[in-house]
């Protein structure tokens, strides 16, 4: 006897859209069964011919405990999530206190993510300047990958330099290593930010200079080009713009070993949305014009850039002020979304672009899972993975509302976006953790560690 027989679902594989019913035992998918099949199970759940698509894998989020607990924490963050759809996020190691560079310091963030978290949640470790030897054993804990900038990132989390970043590389090659970049040039955006404070240059449009696509193009060149000669492989994180893009897509032509990323904002939004309505919509790297954002929906179409995640990065409204002595430039740069993901990005894949739901399920479950290696256990509706699933219904139009918003604090720049589509139910492992606005009593998330580090031969 099955756990669970779902049944009169359109099921989202990667090899097609299946209309049959899908059984899961012991918290994974047991296979697909036709009418004629007798099939018993303790639980059966009515699809309603909704799209069952699989639980969007985010790769990039910040639930800021420990340490900005008041931004947001992962019980809140991971409502959110579930209630968008998402089943696992891969959080990243800042804005922790301390930051995750360390094996013991993922073990503390795993620790207190446990029985908080709605969903299940793999960690990013660090990778700056000085955690060099504390690199292995971030990855015989768990770490999925580690974060790294080559931009000021803060006094508490150093950037890396092109040499360092090659030195690095060849060392997590060693185990088959992932590092992801925040690619924005170091001295490029400090001169520039330096020139602007000093002449008291502080407006939106400063910001927006200082940001340049000039920068975001100069370090992932400069990546590219320390990844094709060391033979190793990188992640680019949320490339903002189309020219970036393809820089993306000439490398992978080239057969060198990148992937790359985008998010909700980079492609539903534009640069006006930030001139003329704040600091809500300050992110970084920034929004891009109209014409950068409709552009690059092309690269996701064509499989340029592999994944969309949301990089979640909350904090408190008072945060966003930019009244202070640095105008825009003080204002936080990250903006709310990991409830809103799916629905905003099947909207304009789907509703707008005429793409299959199957490039949805690739760009925020299946990719990210293979990037990631979690492949096999996440990221598809496949016999022996995890049944990790969501119901959405295609039909159901939707506007984003604040009061609807599950996050610690209940704001986002993507309050006001309407579309069609919107997940109405989630299950985690076969359990259902969202569902007409309810969630189960107890979180049941789990850490969600990568494979043990294997030595290359």
């Amino acid at each position: 006897m099955f756990d669970l027989l779902v049944k009169n679902g359109q099921f989202v594989t990667p090899s097609g859209i299946v209309h049959k019913h899908m059984a899961v035992k012991d918290g994974r998918i047991a296979g697909f069964l036709d009418e004629k099949d007798k099939a018993e199970a303790q639980k059966i759940v009515d699809a309603k011919n909704n799209f069952v698509l699989p639980g969007v894998v985010d790769e990039h989020t910040h639930f800021d405990e420990p340490g900005y607990a008041e931004w947001e924490d992962f019980y809140h963050g991971s409502r959110a999530a579930a209630k968008g759809g998402v089943t696992t996020i891969l959080d990243m190691p800042l804005n922790n206190v301390p930051p995750v560079t360390s094996a013991v310091r993922l073990q503390k963030k795993a620790a207190i993510a446990s029985g908080k978290s709605y969903i299940d949640y793999g960690l990013w470790g660090a990778l700056i300047r000085t955690n060099k030897k504390d690199l292995l054993g971030l990855a015989e804990v768990g770490a999925i990958a580690y974060k790294s900038f080559m931009c000021d990132a803060g006094p508490d989390y150093t950037d890396l330099n092109l040499e360092e970043i090659a030195d690095r590389l060849s060392y997590l090659k060693t185990w088959h290593g992932l590092a992801g970049f925040h690619c924005e040039d170091y001295q490029m955006l400090k001169e520039a930010e330096e020139d602007c404070l000093k002449q008291g240059k502080t407006s939106r449009q400063d910001y927006l200079n200082v940001h340049s696509v000039a920068s975001e193009k100069k370090a992932v060149a400069d990546l590219i080009r320390i990844v094709q000669k060391t033979g190793t492989k990188a992640h680019i994180c949320h490339v903002s713009h189309p020219e970036v893009a393809a820089l993306v897509a000439e490398a992978k032509k080239n057969g060198i070993a990148v992937t790359a990323e985008t998010c909700p904002q980079y492609l539903l939004l534009n640069e006006e949305d930030y001139l003329k309505r704040g600091g809500i919509f300050k992110c970084s790297p920034p929004l891009r014009s109209e014409e950068a954002r409709k552009k690059l929906w092309q690269y996701v179409a064509d499989g340029t850039i592999d994944a969309v995640a949301s990089d979640y990065s909350p904090c408190t409204l008072e945060r966003k002020d930019e009244s202070g002595p640095k105008g825009a430039f003080g204002a936080w740069g990250g903006l709310s979304g990991v409830q809103t993901t799916l629905q905003g990005f099947w909207n304009l894949a789907v509703e707008e672009h005429g793409a299959s739901p199957l490039l949805v399920a690739k760009v925020l479950a299946e990719n990210p899972a293979r990037i990631f290696g979690l492949w096999g256990r996440k990221g598809a509706l496949l016999p022996g993975f995890d049944a990790d699933f969501v119901f959405l219904d295609a039909e159901r139009g939707w506007e984003i509302k604040a009061k609807q918003l599950e996050y610690l604090n209940k704001f986002s720049a993507f309050v006001g976006l309407q579309g069609t589509g919107l997940p109405v139910a989630t299950y985690l492992r076969g359990r259902c953790i969202y569902e007409d606005g309810v969630f189960p009593e107890k979180p049941q998330g789990r850490f969600v560690p990568a494979k043990l580090p294997e030595p290359v031969e």
